[in-house]
């Protein structure tokens, strides 16, 4: 019954091509990268420790291939050739993230690195000088070592230093930067991490630290925005938000209002616990209701979901001028009886049951399968729940293993994640402006290290020149952004 169920489902979902079809002239079509997985140069020119070089260095075990980012794609001296890839790429974007320690070594203000604040001056000004638009994440996971030992995220001081850290970064890059995101995947700083990085401390237990990081997020991405819009804005002209990741939970019966339901919960602690502050007012009331029900069963004084103070959550409302999203899975969703009352865990409060689809189509990355018609609903969804904002897809990837560079299989999951997209725009009248490609070549895939290969150029790690080569994926890229179609 169950694969039936799937089948009609699946059936339901499936879209066609329509090459005619163009993406709109302000879309943007880029790639994307991030500081720790691709600049290398850890302890160059004043840069100050990360919590990944940290953790990579003393629990390389951890490591799928026992690597780190020390050279990574050795960018730092690389630079101009990144920035010849993405012009024959054709793309009119390219995402980037400062390394916070590069340019603040301790993490505070009190030293600003100047070698550092040079190096993102040259790489933003030669990608203007291309027609390209740097668009600048402040933080992408590399929180400065001196922060771990305080908690992470889960220690409200760390707010206002990454407050003056935007500041800092505002007044030095704003005024040729014209989008800006505060934050990547909190949820994943939250909860795939915790206490690998010690970017989330393990004197909390489980069920309680990610909550209290989450809300810490929260109230660093606002004071970063506030700080864009009241100090920055009138002379920079420029946009701010936050990235967010969203694993789209598909009902695994529609016509089943329990299986409706599971699916929802998950989407809410997801991403609906990130996004709803935001674009709306507090975390979703599934959430909040949950988590106080549960945590009275197990005996807590309180809720394990931190509380908002009315001035909070209206200083937290409306902090986005668009809505990042990176999406790479999709799931379907049913509904399980209540877990017991035990040690607490998130995963336990969102409850439900979640499972791909054996049929669909993988890649080396595990978790990652070809359903665009996951990315097409996601995107329906937020223009749904929240008025239709603006959106801009700032990762979606597809992962090799090995060093091939014939890559039929990303050139077919960009293929239908771009389509999917074009569908989004203009048969549902979503209002996506843009699509960036993860990643524009191989890079340090956090514990996965060098063993997914995420890039359409290849780049030798075994070379110390690290040399990048086309793959096959780049000529159809080149396509897409030459006649602005799916090809």
């Amino acid at each position: 019954m169950l694969t039936a169920v799937l089948l009609i489902v699946s059936l339901t979902a499936r879209h066609t091509f329509s090459l005619e079809w163009k993406f709109p002239n302000d879309f943007k079509l880029g790639v994307a990268t991030a500081s720790y997985q691709i600049e290398g140069a850890w302890n160059t020119d004043g840069r100050g420790a990360s919590i990944w070089d940290t953790f990579t260095h003393n629990r390389s075990v951890l490591i799928k291939d026992g690597s780190n980012g020390d050279v990574a794609c050795n960018s730092y001296y690389k630079w101009e050739e990144d920035v010849e890839m993405a012009k024959n790429l054709g793309v009119d974007s390219y995402r980037i993230s400062l390394s916070w320690s590069r340019i603040l070594p301790d993490g505070t203000t009190r030293k600003i690195n100047q070698p550092g604040v040079d190096f993102y001056n040259r790489l933003i000004n030669k990608l203007l000088e291309n027609d390209i638009e740097p668009i600048v994440t402040l933080y992408h996971w590399d929180l400065p070592q001196k922060f771990s030992a305080w908690g992470g995220w889960t220690n409200p001081a760390v707010i206002n230093y990454f407050a003056h850290y935007a500041r800092t970064a505002f007044g030095l890059f704003g005024d040729r930067v014209r989008t800006w995101i505060t934050l990547n995947e909190p949820r994943l700083i939250c909860q795939a991490y915790k206490g690998l990085v010690g970017d989330v401390t393990s004197d909390f237990p489980l069920g309680t630290s990610e909550y209290m990081c989450a809300h810490n997020l929260l109230k660093a991405h606002a004071e970063a925005y506030h700080i864009y819009d009241k100090e920055f804005r009138r002379t920079q002209k420029g946009k701010i938000s936050i990235t967010l990741d969203f694993t789209w939970t598909e009902p695994a019966n529609s016509s089943n209002p329990d299986d409706v339901r599971a699916a929802n919960q998950n989407i809410q602690f997801d991403f609906g616990i990130y996004a709803n502050p935001i674009m709306k007012f507090d975390y979703p009331k599934v959430v909040i209701d949950r988590v106080a029900q549960r945590s009275r069963l197990e005996n807590f004084p309180e809720s394990r979901l931190p509380k908002f103070t009315l001035a909070e959550k209206l200083r937290i409302k409306g902090t986005y001028d668009y809505i990042g999203i990176n999406h790479y899975i999709t799931l379907y969703g049913r509904s399980s009886p209540e877990p017991p009352i035990s040690d607490p865990h998130i995963d336990l409060d969102a409850a439900g049951e979640r499972f791909s689809n054996p049929n669909w189509e993988g890649c080396a990355a595990y978790w990652i399968k070809i359903v665009p018609w996951g990315l097409r609903n996601l995107l329906k969804w937020i223009k749904n729940t929240y008025r239709n904002p603006e959106i801009l897809i700032t990762e979606n990837g597809y992962a090799n293993a090995g060093d091939e560079l014939e890559d039929d299989g990303r050139i077919r999951y960009y293929r239908s994640y771009l389509n999917a997209t074009l569908q989004a725009i203009l048969e549902d009248g979503v209002n996506v402006k843009g699509y960036l490609a993860w990643s524009i070549m191989d890079n340090f895939e956090w514990t996965h290290g060098y063993t997914l290969k995420f890039g359409l150029y290849h780049v030798n790690f075994t070379d110390p020149n690290r040399t990048r080569t086309p793959r096959k994926s780049v000529e159809y890229f080149k396509n897409v952004t030459r006649t602005r179609t799916v090809g």
